[in-house]
């Protein structure tokens, strides 16, 4: 899959493609289908299969206060649009600047002269333009005058009637769900980035760490998970059964600031600086804070025997 910055660097061989628009953060199973369905008519018609997102997020332009909600990173983000087979991927840097073009400049500028798109794919809610003037109805309309296709794809729900949405799976993380928001993305909750240097004292207690700090990434329910843990070796990942703690660490007196440690099974080498991804598989208890080193170890022993019989059964 080929990675593009900005709709004016497209080169030729990238435009006339079909493309799938939205923010898509976290690649759930409903964006799954608006992706999807670019790729049939891009597959049907010969055309590049493309899909254009933004980074930042324009939620956090707009709202550059607000808690973190992140589900995906771009690096996140790209990993998964690529699993689905796409040739291409626009990140649009989105800016004020950007953000002020009107409807009718964001079709003309970006869809026409800059993708030369043959056929636009979008989820229903999708909004677009100055003060989110622009709608699917713009889309059609205007795709009909220009001369582009457009498909607006319908709410996709589960078994139950309810809407796949990201939405969803922020509720389920914040409950500590992690089955109930893998349900809702097709796969599990994932968190990553580099590992960072801590105080050294899970190595202390004898269940040594990587610490990662979240960054912009949503703040599951804090406590102690099971996790499938990839560390990146550069040609590919090496995935590794763990247990992890996200948290304020209060038995120690850290403060507020949230890290996740995960505790890799069976490893022992240096990750100092290299890139984790860990997949959050099942909530284990809440984050407690306890009477002394000798406590904190005991139940440390107990977590990951309970973490490793839950992973036995993952496939």
């Amino acid at each position: 899959m080929r990675i593009f910055r900005h709709y004016t660097d497209l080169p030729e061989d990238a435009r006339g493609c079909v493309v799938a628009i939205g923010n898509f953060d976290g690649i759930h199973k409903g964006h799954q289908v608006v992706i999807n369905e670019a790729g049939f008519i891009a597959r049907a018609t010969g055309k590049p299969w493309a899909v254009m997102s933004f980074e930042p997020h324009p939620d956090a332009l707009f709202k550059p206060d607000c808690e973190p909600f992140r589900l995906s990173t771009m690096r996140t983000k790209a990993h998964m649009i690529e699993q689905l087979g796409v040739d291409e991927l626009l990140v649009q840097h989105f800016d004020f600047a950007f953000a002020g073009l009107t409807a009718q400049a964001f079709v003309e500028e970006v869809l026409v002269k800059g993708l030369g798109a043959s056929h636009v794919v979008a989820g229903y809610d999708f909004q677009f333009g100055q003060k989110r003037q622009g709608n699917c109805d713009t889309l059609l309309h205007l795709g009909r005058d220009i001369g582009f296709g457009f498909t607006a794809v319908p709410k996709v729900v589960d078994e139950d009637g309810i809407v796949y949405s990201s939405t969803r799976v922020r509720d389920c993380l914040k409950a500590g769900d992690t089955r109930g928001a893998a349900h809702v993305l097709g796969r599990p909750f994932e968190l990553e980035g580099r590992i960072e240097h801590g105080d050294q004292r899970g190595r202390q207690l004898g269940f040594p760490t990587a610490n990662l700090h979240l960054g912009d990434f949503l703040r599951p329910a804090l406590g102690v998970y099971a996790v499938r843990a990839g560390v990146d070796e550069g040609s590919g990942t090496r995935w590794l059964n763990g247990v992890c703690n996200v948290g304020k660490r209060p038995t120690f007196d850290k403060g507020d600031d949230v890290v996740l440690e995960a505790h890799l099974f069976d490893f022992d080498g240096d990750l100092y600086g290299k890139h984790l991804r860990v997949q959050m598989i099942e909530r284990l208890r809440e984050e407690r804070k306890f009477d002394g080193l000798d406590a904190i170890k005991t139940q440390i022993a107990i977590d990951c025997e309970k973490a490793r019989e839950i992973l036995s059964k993952e496939g």
